[in-house]
């Protein structure tokens, strides 16, 4: 397969230079007329396109010196700039920040960045992460089919000419040396696709500098790439970096410049003896010398002086300035501090905590990570649910041997519901090398449906009860996990714990005889004939179960790396399967029934290319040995109380499904099918369909006694701001309701 592929690569060159010969001497810049041949610049992109894939991953790995510097103006503020929790906190009368960056960067194809700061000075620190989004503007391969994390498509990718025109906007070069300068613009509007232009070589269809643009509902970027030159090892990598990006929001203006130089150290090409031996390292699944950077848990410097010693491009005049005044401003108020005002720092302090997102760092004790309480973009609605709102925070610590500590509290409320609902999820990774850890969690779960004693009451015949204040529909539950995990092969994990609840009525109660008027006439009407005094006995206003619990989890193939002595596991080409066994035990702190509960669960992610995903999930669940009254409560198949967005376990959610048949119900079968895809039904030609970003079908299955089959179909929508999904439900082969889902997701993506 090389050699076919030097031999037509030597073939193009020849026809290129051939057809050189012909048309005479090139000037240095020859600006072609502007109806330039269309069919010309196909022709040439066709060249391009072909070699991508090969210069794709020409290069297996490398290391790299990057230096990024960074400038953010605020050009148009306003107080509701602090509620954009992404945003950093912005000092009074400052509109220009600078931040300078040094970072140690690895690359292991195919798509494995990891790169660890080691150097930061700057007049503000925070609007440097953006959220972990930063660095994807510096970890760009030109020749790859999508750019930025998958998230545009480029204008290389195989069916690209399906979604972008081309044409020759100049040549340049001498005769032995052609470039051309080829423009691109998308076909239709759409945040996915960029425009813009590439230099390429024509003696190799490689890539010397590509030029994209484009925007979101927030944000517009500008991003230029310089490569290295033909025939250096750097020739199929990016050596300078230059983004532009503006963002916009609710009037305020924010203009961004980033500079990125890259120095290389160690560039290694692919070739047939080491990508046999990278297949040979592959079948043991672990990447640890590609993540080699993550296990590096040194503090990094901050103080100026250093800085200077490693910074590859002087600062301009201005640049100079920014940092002058930072300085000067920051001993001002060092000097000039006054004595606070207790209250007024108390509610400053709490103004932070409800606009602000932060995470504190705290010495020896660990570090808590925040989102603002006060965030419109946590809210989830659908028809079946109605509007709910989640916070959460985050509080973890690391040990000597790299075992870990996570404490993860969750409030939520239901506003259809009327319910508060809380979690605390405590996880302590005692031995990381096996991922053997510890898992507490404790909280209140969804009303649990529970109809067998009432069932049984209103079956009688001549019954004297007044219904209208006995209420068994609903139960609160408060639940307690303990629970052991332990990878004991490499994806082979294995969980053994308890379970336990305490569930109370919603509602109280009480058995009230009718009034002797509307009691059946009969010789003893307290006591109708038949009546079973038993049915008394099994209601209890609390009811609470104790259940060991075992379940075994496996992904063939699942690839991980080292992280020090911790095992952090990435990704699988196999779907993962699980087993899931508990059995509730009678007279166990007081436990009120016995049951058995198996339940088996599949799921895969099937990657089809070009932004494209199918994702697959099917399962089966039985409850058996019940005794007297019980709860349906499935651990696979179940409600929640909090809905999450787009990414609600790959699309494994019943959105219009009545909650009740989630605990009525000893025995399911499910299955959920879903395909996403940026360009799916919408032609985007349309004024406001540019706004969507990923397009979904869903096929929901469910077959449940007295409900067989239940369908659900649908289609969704994904933008930056929010997601959107329609759906209609089918039960028994009849159609039965519509409805929708509709969640915030903007600065959550």
């Amino acid at each position: 397969m090389a050699r076919l592929q030097t031999l037509l690569m030597t073939g193009f060159c020849l026809m290129g230079l051939f057809a050189f010969c012909l048309t005479g001497r090139a000037e240095e810049h020859v600006p072609l007329p502007a109806d330039a041949n269309r069919h010309q610049a196909d022709s040439l992109m066709q060249k391009v396109i072909f070699f991508a894939p090969l210069y794709e991953h020409i290069v297996e790995s490398y290391k790299a010196e990057l230096y990024i510097k960074g400038r953010v103006n605020l050009k148009k503020r306003n107080h509701l700039l602090r509620f954009v929790p992404s945003m950093f906190r912005m000092r009074k009368g400052v509109n220009e920040y600078l931040m300078e960056t040094y970072n140690d960067l690895h690359f292991t194809a195919p798509d494995i960045y990891d790169q660890k700061v080691k150097a930061s000075v700057g007049t503000a620190s925070e609007f440097w992460e953006m959220d972990g989004h930063l660095p994807e503007y510096f970890h760009i391969n030109v020749y790859s089919p999508t750019l930025f994390n998958d998230q545009l498509l480029s204008p290389l990718a195989p069916n690209a000419r399906k979604y972008y025109t081309y044409y020759i906007d100049s040549v340049m070069g001498q005769r032995h040396n052609l470039q051309y300068k080829i423009r691109f613009r998308p076909r239709s509007k759409s945040f996915q696709l960029v425009a813009g232009y590439m230099i390429v070589s024509s003696e190799v269809w490689s890539i010397r500098e590509m030029h994209f643009f484009g925007r979101s509902e927030v944000t517009s970027f500008d991003n230029r790439v310089k490569m290295g030159e033909v025939g250096e090892l750097d020739e199929f990598l990016p050596v300078k970096y230059d983004v532009e990006a503006t963002f916009r929001f609710l009037g305020s203006v924010a203009e961004g410049s980033y500079t990125a130089v890259l120095d290389y150290k160690d560039i290694r090409q692919q070739n047939p003896s080491r990508e046999q031996r990278k297949r040979e390292e592959r079948r043991r699944y672990d990447l640890t010398e590609s993540f080699t950077l993550r296990s590096d848990t040194n503090a990094y410097q901050r103080d100026t002086a250093s800085f200077n010693r490693l910074r590859p491009i002087p600062l301009n005049a201005h640049e100079q300035e920014l940092y002058q005044a930072y300085f000067l401003r920051r001993d001002t108020l060092l000097r000039a501090e006054k004595p606070k005002r207790s209250n007024l720092e108390f509610w400053g302090q709490v103004g932070d905590v409800l606009i602000s997102r932060y995470t504190l760092d705290l010495a020896k004790v660990g570090s808590v990570r925040c989102s603002p309480l006060i965030n419109p973009f946590l809210l989830d609605y659908s028809g079946k649910n109605g509007l709910s709102y989640r916070q959460e925070f985050k509080y973890s610590r690391l040990f000597t041997g790299d075992r870990l500590l996570r404490i993860v509290p969750r409030i939520g409320y239901n506003f259809k519901d009327k319910e508060f609902y809380w979690r605390l999820r405590t996880d302590f990774d005692y031995w990381p090398e096996k991922r053997a850890a510890l898992h507490l969690e404790v909280g209140n779960g969804n009303r649990i449906y529970s109809s067998d004693v009432l069932d049984e009451l209103k079956a009688m015949p001549d019954s004297i009860f007044d219904f209208n204040q006995i209420h068994l529909d609903y139960f609160k539950d408060l639940y307690l996990n303990l629970r052991h995990s332990w990878e004991m092969v490499n994806g082979l994990t294995l969980e053994a714990g308890v379970s336990i609840h305490r569930r109370t009525e919603a509602e109280r109660s009480n058995f009230t005889l009718l009034p002797p008027e509307s009691q059946p006439s009969l010789p003893e009407p307290s006591l109708p004939p038949g009546f079973d005094l038993s049915v008394l006995q099994k209601f209890r206003h609390t009811y609470n179960s104790f259940a060991p619990r075992l379940r075994l989890t496996w992904t063939p193939g699942q690839y991980y790396y080292m992280s020090g002595k911790r095992k952090v596991n990435l990704y699988s080409k196999y779907p993962t399967l699980s087993l899931d066994w508990e059995r509730g035990v009678k007279g166990v702190l007081h436990a009120s029934s016995a049951y058995e509960r198996f339940e088996f669960d599949f799921q895969q992610n099937i990657p089809l290319g070009l932004m494209r995903d199918l994702y697959i999930r099917f399962g089966s669940g039985l409850f058996t040995k019940q005794e007297e009254l019980f709860f349906v409560d499935f651990t696979n198949f179940t409600r929640r109380n909090l809905p999450v967005g787009w990414n609600d376990e790959i699309g494994g959610v019943f959105q219009l499904l009545d909650g009740r048949w989630y605990n009525s119900s000893r025995k399911y079968v499910r299955g959920h099918v879903t395909y996403e895809a940026p360009f799916l039904l919408l032609p985007h030609l349309m004024k406001y369909t540019q706004h969507v970003l990923n397009e979904r079908l869903y096929l929901n299955m469910l077959a449940v006694p007295h409900l067989n089959p239940y369908l659900e179909v649908g289609y969704g929508i994904g933008t930056h701001i929010f997601d959107f999904g329609l759906f209609s439900s089918f039960a028994n082969w009849k159609f039965k309701e519509i409805g929708c889902k509709f969640t915030f997701e903007l600065f959550n993506k």
